[in-house]
């Protein structure tokens, strides 16, 4: 009998009309004998998940007949918090004295109440949490007599953590620690922790940087383990390796990459032909060095991701791997695993090839350099073989870019921040990141790499992770259509949207006042997207199918995709015997990958949100002009515009009026002047506070705007 979740969830629907023991389930649902253990462990995780609910007296039930609803609790400084329910549905406010003891980012089960007058949403009680998922917190330490109490970084966690005083650790006030929870909060008692390492003094910036990736769990450092097992790795390619990959390193083959990349991933190369373009993309053979299930392998699934920031990087492999072994570097024979793809004059693909290979990268190009040598047609005698094929590479790159836009690709223009370090660890500048004709070059290569990756595991009905996004929620396109109504523009339909038509509105609005607001608010509209064993394809790319290949040092989908590519290449099709035994391999590997992907944004986004504090600490009083980039219940955001910074105006410092928010016009209003700030307006700003604990930029208006 099938025991799946969604196949127990529609049985106890149409079965049961009350909360039912244990035994009476196995009867009434009729239950085979030989499954009980199966049921019962079943029932027992969909009880962690919320998805039914145990009662005391071992009754099982379901939640929604109960006006009980699953979700995460967002927890708010001033001691209330949200539950961010699972269907995406509107969130449930719960005050201080609802919270039933439960801590932000616990799993919970709530139970609405009413609709209360102070945020116009549905109020709720939270009766069971399901679980917790906040075992350390990152704090400031601070003396109460023998013992002390952890203040959280984060300032959603509105418990202090009482330590006493033999779980300090050596813990000294103004001091950033990590504390492990010991006992969690009930009703009437604060939450009690250990203290598990002293990351040294608050003041300290660089102190900050460590406590952002303690907080987030983020490992530096590998284990032993890992690194005793790079160190057996031997880096030579043996003769028997080489018989058995294709020889190009007499191929002119190079890489284009950022100014401080050390991490080559991918390199490319491109003939014409007969009929057009023979384009290479020859991607690092990470897997050649990192077996399945090893050590390594382990960590590099756990880890998901390199992280990335202003001046630095977790990497997902040993730099031995990462920045040596795997690197293609110039003039060093590299292991590779090679897509060649054949274009037409048009930019159809007429067929295309993967094969394992033997690179020697002849250059290490920036992009920067590669864009100024096609603008200017360099004539350096160094040079003089390879500035043909990128001026071919350039055309191939434009004839795919404009036609991947026509047949409705999504091109947001969101300009980029680029933080700019100095040689003391300080930040230099933020600016407009640099993105030109060399970026779009390799852009549109290894989107056409990826792009044909997944159409060969489609044809060989191969398992693998994807990368997909799904059509936008009808609901938020809706309240977007509404929103841009105002502004002159419209989409033709909302039942069957296409990419396409994205895509055109974004065009219309080129140019206009508009534009900038138009491409926020679309992106904000569109849902993430994530990868998965699933293949509806990627709507914002209007690919049919699409995948991650092209960057295996960095993210564990593309290593992933690389073995699941390399053990059937000498076979015509994977059948279904085979597709099922390694289907859910691929899942586990892609929940996994988007956790961590997820994570890895969360961390990128809090070192740049504490660089730029530091960057605008002594900028306070200084008056700069900007946007408003998002409207909230407590204020607005702005955005900068002479350096990319974004700063809050509390709707407090809004004194000429009392505001009132409008969720849905993205607007607050003045009652009596009738004043508006709304999402896209022009505003002069005065800096008026810079906290770097909280990473927070306060601003206040000076010139506003009338409508």
């Amino acid at each position: 009998m099938d025991l799946s979740e969604s196949k127990i969830l529609k049985l106890l629907r149409a079965k049961t009309n009350r909360p039912m023991k244990f035994a009476e389930l196995m009867s009434l649902l009729s239950i085979p004998e030989n499954q009980r253990r199966e049921f019962r462990a079943q029932l027992k995780e969909m009880a962690t998940e919320g998805t039914v609910v145990k009662l005391r007296g071992g009754r099982y039930g379901l939640p929604d007949e109960m006006n009980l609803i699953p979700g995460v609790l967002s927890g708010h400084p001033d001691g209330y918090g949200f539950v961010i329910t699972e269907d995406d549905s509107e969130d449930i406010y719960i005050g201080r004295h609802n919270l039933g003891g439960a801590m932000h980012n616990d799993h919970v089960l709530v139970r609405i109440e009413s609709r209360g007058q102070r945020f116009g949403r549905q109020e709720g009680r939270i009766v069971r949490i399901l679980e917790r998922r906040t075992t350390t917190l990152v704090g400031l330490f601070e003396a109460l007599k023998r013992d002390g109490w952890v203040i959280p970084s984060e300032h959603k966690y509105f418990q202090d953590v009482f330590v006493p005083g033999n779980e300090k650790k050596g813990a000294k006030p103004g001091q950033l620690v990590s504390v492990s929870i010991i006992e969690y909060p009930s009703r009437h008692h604060p939450p009690v922790g250990r203290v598990i390492k002293v990351l040294g003094d608050a003041n300290d910036p660089e102190v900050e940087l460590r406590s952002i990736i303690h907080k987030f769990g983020v490992r530096q450092d590998f284990s032993p383990k890992v690194e005793k097992q790079v160190q057996k790795i031997n880096g030579d390619i043996s003769d028997q390796e080489r018989s058995r990959r294709r020889d190009l390193t007499g191929d002119i083959i190079f890489t284009i990459d950022g100014e401080r990349a050390k991490d080559f991933d991918d390199a490319v190369s491109l003939e014409t032909t007969g009929r057009g373009y023979r384009l290479g993309v020859h991607i690092a053979d990470v897997s050649h060095y990192v077996a399945e299930n090893s050590p390594l392998d382990k960590e590099a699934l756990e880890r998901g991701t390199s992280v990335y920031y202003a001046d630095g990087v977790i990497p997902m492999l040993p730099f031995e791997l990462s920045n040596e072994l795997c690197s293609l570097k110039p003039r060093q024979e590299r292991c590779t695993l090679s897509v060649s793809i054949a274009f037409d004059l048009q930019g159809n693909v007429l067929d295309y090839e993967i094969f394992d290979s033997i690179i020697n990268s002849k250059f290490r190009f920036t992009y920067n350099q590669v864009a100024a040598m096609l603008e200017s047609g360099s004539t350096d005698k160094q040079y003089e073989a390879v500035m043909p094929v990128l001026q071919n590479m350039l055309t191939l790159s434009q004839l795919l870019r404009k036609r991947r836009f026509q047949e409705g690709s999504v091109d947001f223009n969101i300009p980029e921040p680029e933080i700019v370090m100095g040689e003391k660890g300080q930040v230099q500048n933020i600016v407009k990141a640099e993105h030109n004709v060399a970026h779009e070059l390799i852009e549109e290569f290894m989107l056409a790499a990826n792009r044909v990756v997944a159409e060969h595991l489609d044809k060989k009905n191969l398992p693998g992770i994807h990368r997909i996004h799904e059509p936008p929620d009808q609901d938020k396109l809706h309240r977007f259509q509404e929103f841009i109504k105002d502004l002159g523009f419209r989409l033709p339909t909302l039942r069957n949207i296409q990419s396409s038509h994205l895509q055109n509105l974004l065009m219309r609005a080129r140019g206009h006042a508009e534009e900038r607001t138009l491409n926020m608010l679309l992106l904000r509209s569109l849902k993430k997207a994530v990868y998965s064993e699933k293949d509806p394809g990627h709507f914002c790319l209007g690919f049919e199918h699409y995948t991650h290949f092209t960057s295996p040092i960095r993210r564990y989908p593309d290593l992933a995709t690389h073995r699941m590519v390399k053990t059937f290449l000498g076979k015509k099709k994977c059948s279904q015997q085979e597709r099922k035994k390694l289907l859910p391999r691929s899942r586990e590997q892609a929940e996994q990958s988007s956790t961590m992907e997820v994570k890895a944004v969360e961390v990128e986004r809090e070192i740049a949100n504490l660089r730029r504090a530091q960057f605008m600490a002594d900028k306070v009083g200084q008056v700069y002009s900007g946007h408003i980039s998002s409207v909230t219940g407590f204020g607005m955001f702005v955005e900068l515009d002479e350096i990319f910074v974004e700063g809050l105006v509390h709707i407090s410092s809004l004194g000429d009026d009392y505001y009132v928010y409008y969720e849905h016009e993205h607007m607050l209003k003045g009652q009596h002047k009738n004043r508006t700030y709304r999402i896209g307006d022009a505003l002069q700003v005065r800096v008026t506070r810079v906290d770097i604990s909280k990473k927070q930029i306060d601003l206040s208006p000076v010139l506003k705007n009338k409508r």
